[in-house]
């Protein structure tokens, strides 16, 4: 690549990283602003202050929304992982009759919009009592299939002779599972781990519809009940209690962002 088409694609890439980050530094920057600065356009602040950060957590109860938004999102994630892992190795190292046929269907539900199975889901957690619970925001989210997707790609890289040798020498199958299968497949379940825990994070209608009351309503319903209530002064208040609730999203995106991208192409490179 000669020195000019490197200069123009550089120069490319930096004025899009600009573009792409500049929404994330100005909500950053409000986040320290007082109103009068916030009205005049100011970009940067006359004076860093975080009296913003305080009132965010004074106004709503931001603290016990950040808890219940990280346990549920600990909870979908350990609870897809173990599940899609299963799902998965069935699939590939289990013959069973229709096999196939049954991996396509449940295949096939990725092409199911959400708000389409959104109103049975609701009655079913409503006919098991599970409404203002953290049974409703989680167990229903356990069955995912792209995690057994990604998962299957991955374990169908995994030599059918390793699996075969192992029942030979009498090995169980959840020990090959265990001690061979997750083992080599830990990329995958990396990144499944943190798609998982992003998604159920940024989840908003669903807890919106199933929770009712602040002990189990997450942050992103706290969040919009922030807005509604300053929404015509106090943006300051708003983007500091934004800043708050996607910095746990923007540092585990920073640390896993090459796991993530090795994860989701290890299962297609066979």
């Amino acid at each position: 690549m000669s020195i000019t088409r490197k200069i123009v694609l550089y120069s490319l890439l930096i004025l899009s990283v600009l573009f792409m980050m500049f929404p994330i530094f100005y909500a950053l920057m409000i986040s320290f602003m007082q109103g009068g600065e916030i009205l005049r356009g100011n970009l940067i602040p006359d004076s860093f202050t975080f009296a913003n950060y305080q009132s965010a957590f004074e106004k709503v109860p931001l603290f016990q929304y950040l808890w219940n938004s990280f346990y549920v999102s600990a909870v979908v994630m350990i609870g897809q992982l173990i599940v899609s892992s299963l799902a998965a190795y069935a699939f590939v190292f289990m013959t069973f009759k229709g096999r196939d046929f049954i991996f396509f269907v449940f295949i096939s539900t990725m092409m199911i919009p959400w708000e389409a199975t959104m109103v049975p889901n609701f009655l079913t957690v409503q006919k098991l009592g599970w409404l203002n619970s953290y049974s409703s925001l989680t167990i229903p989210f356990f069955a995912l299939a792209f995690g057994t997707f990604l998962l299957r790609q991955q374990f169908k890289t995994i030599p059918k002779e390793l699996f075969e040798a192992s029942q030979v020498a009498g090995i169980s199958r959840f020990r090959f599972f265990w001690n061979v299968v997750l083992p080599v497949s830990k990329t995958s379940l990396i990144t499944l781990g943190i798609y998982s825990f992003l998604t159920t994070w940024n989840m908003y209608l669903w807890p919106l519809l199933v929770t009712n009351n602040e002990s189990v309503r997450t942050v992103q319903i706290g969040l919009k009940q922030l807005q509604s209530q300053e929404i015509s002064t106090e943006w300051g208040v708003v983007m500091a209690a934004v800043v708050v609730v996607i910095l746990p999203t923007l540092i585990l995106l920073f640390i896993g962002q090459k796991r993530l991208q090795n994860g989701l192409t290890q299962g297609a490179i066979k």
